[in-house]
């Protein structure tokens, strides 16, 4: 289960990553490319490895083979890994990341800075719990 574990560790580390490079308003963040193309991959990366860990904890688990990423977090819900909420939360932020890391359309500033400000961080971290209180690494 080590590969699960680690796969945590990672998630938290690009947290961190993350919360230090934040800008301070979406002023900031609009006009500096460097911070939105920094926090824009940081979701990427993020949203990634949560996808990943979820393949890890299905995996591990013997559960059903998802269709898709987002059916990935539908079996972790079925399962009681994860509830309704969290599943939503990781379903629209694999949305995002597919809008960021293939441009469908324009990333809208406003959404990108709210998602890092007030979202992924908090989503992320009940994700990690929900899996720390069903005790996957046992």
């Amino acid at each position: 289960m080590s590969r699960i574990k680690d796969k945590i560790i990672e998630i938290e580390k690009f947290l961190e990553e993350l919360e230090t490079i934040i800008p301070n308003s979406i002023e900031e963040y609009s006009s500096s490319l460097e911070k939105k193309a920094a926090c824009e991959r940081y979701i990427e990366k993020i949203v990634e490895s949560a996808t990943d860990l979820s393949f890890l904890i299905i995996k591990a688990k013997k559960f059903r083979i998802p269709q898709d990423d987002a059916d990935a977090f539908s079996i972790l819900l079925e399962n009681k890994i994860i509830d309704d909420k969290i599943a939503a939360s990781l379903k629209n932020a694999k949305g995002m990341r597919n809008i960021i890391a293939h441009q469908y359309g324009k990333v809208d500033d406003e959404i990108v800075f709210h998602s890092i400000t007030e979202e992924i961080v908090d989503d992320m971290n009940a994700f990690l719990d929900s899996i720390e209180k069903a005790d996957i690494n046992q």
